[in-house]
């Protein structure tokens, strides 16, 4: 027998059933497992394997809705798709508190991203910068003649900036093109236009041209949510008192930051996933701007008001986009625009940021109340009985069980089911 390899040449030629085979034999799938990957979900396969190389099947997470979300005066129900306990739920209990304050305000800043094109080996860059600058104008029209749909619709690129940086190896200099995209996520638009004004920016400055990128450190493109949560309805004064002690230990020490911001984006990615956004550029954007002034912080901040209410806020750039990309592919992702009722990516970046914000409150009061693991116990102990083993109609016997018994792993819950089915 030939030993496995991974070197497979005009693999993503193949149609998708031999790719199939290819995989099986590798790893040695059974019939079952192979039926787990082929099974048709909502998205087709025919789908995602114009989206994506080398599929072989598709994989499915659970989708949900959480409710409660009062966001600048409107109502929504918000889907949401992550394979982690409690998310939904504790949205959902947090959109509640913050009702009884007037929700959620939520206020997104134009839809402007970044492209950089890096300029190396250049002679003399201060004077750089002044030749560029001076060519502005024909590299503004360069980039926009890219995209004359988008300029019709009021965006485009809109300003330019340039930068002298330091680097390891030298001097170089970085130009910003300034581009509203609308709509769009923008990235390739972005991309687009970077490529095409490379060779003035090439010219003026007498360098030459390297990389031509979106950043997605998108600063221009910022969501602030904010709401007031009555102390009654949080708990009391001490509930109030113990959220804000736990926000102020995200501000002093980045080891909590870290996990303080996961939380918020626990709620972020959920509605970026269900409406088919990028959130490999989401995550990067919010912690790279979290770590803006050179250290890593929080990006909400919690405080008491004069009442004695607490009050909360979050900043952070949300990149989204309402066309384009893979929501015009994805089924799931056009019905989740649908539920919420967006028409616009700021509409959508504003939903976004009042849910991470929701989700941050609903883990603090958690952690500053009965703790993060007793929320999760029963969520946890759901999974586990279904990992075990159980049918939908053995579930709920092994979860009451496992959560009496205090020990919650999967070999408990192997057991319990085992005892029950023996009762039978």
């Amino acid at each position: 027998m030939s030993a496995k390899t991974s070197r497979l040449p005009g693999f993503y030629k193949l149609p998708i059933e031999d790719r199939l085979r290819v995989v099986r034999e590798f790893a040695g799938l059974t019939d079952e497992e192979v039926a787990l990957i082929t099974r048709v979900g909502r998205l087709g396969l025919d789908v995602a394997d114009k989206m994506i190389e080398n599929v072989i099947g598709t994989f499915e997470l659970p989708y949900a809705v959480a409710v409660n979300f009062l966001i600048n005066g409107r109502d929504y129900l918000v889907p949401m798709v992550i394979e982690e306990p409690s998310v939904v739920a504790a949205a959902s209990n947090a959109a509640k508190w913050c009702r009884e304050g007037g929700g959620i305000v939520s206020i997104a800043t134009e839809q402007l991203m970044i492209a950089q094109v890096q300029v190396v080996k250049v002679p003399s860059p201060h004077t750089a910068v002044v030749r560029i600058l001076e060519r502005r104008r024909e590299i503004l029209d360069v980039a926009n003649s890219t995209n004359e749909i988008l300029v019709k619709l009021g965006g485009g690129a809109k300003d330019l900036e340039v930068r002298v940086l330091d680097s390891p190896v030298g001097k170089m200099v970085v130009v910003h093109l300034i581009v509203d995209v609308k709509d769009a996520m923008g990235a390739n638009i972005v991309n687009t236009m970077a490529e095409a004004v490379a060779p003035i920016i090439e010219e003026a400055s007498g360098g030459r041209v390297l990389l031509r990128i979106v950043s997605n450190l998108a600063d221009r493109r910022l969501v602030r949510s904010w709401t007031r949560v009555p102390k009654d309805v949080i708990g009391g004064s001490e509930v109030v008192e113990g959220i804000v002690y736990a926000w102020a230990f995200a501000a002093a020490d980045p080891y909590r930051a870290a996990t303080h911001n996961k939380g918020i984006m626990n709620g972020i990615i959920a509605v970026a996933l269900a409406t088919g956004q990028d959130t490999r550029a989401l995550e990067a954007g919010a912690h790279s701007y979290a770590a803006r002034r050179g250290r890593y912080e929080p990006l909400s901040a919690w405080e008491v008001d004069a009442k004695g209410d607490l009050v909360g806020y979050l900043e952070l750039p949300i990149a989204v986009g309402t066309v384009g990309g893979s929501i015009r592919s994805n089924p799931m992702a056009r019905l989740s625009l649908k539920i919420l009722g967006v028409k616009t990516a700021k509409e959508l970046a504003e939903i976004m940021g009042a849910v991470g914000l929701a989700q941050n409150l609903a883990a603090l009061r958690a952690l500053a109340t009965e703790g993060i693991q007793r929320g999760h116990m029963r969520l946890h102990a759901r999974q586990l009985a279904l990992a075990a083993g159980a049918t939908p109609e053995e579930v709920d016997l092994v979860v009451a069980e496992l959560v009496k018994s205090g020990t919650i792993t999967l070999e408990k819950a192997q057991e319990i089911l085992q005892s029950i089915r023996s009762r039978r």
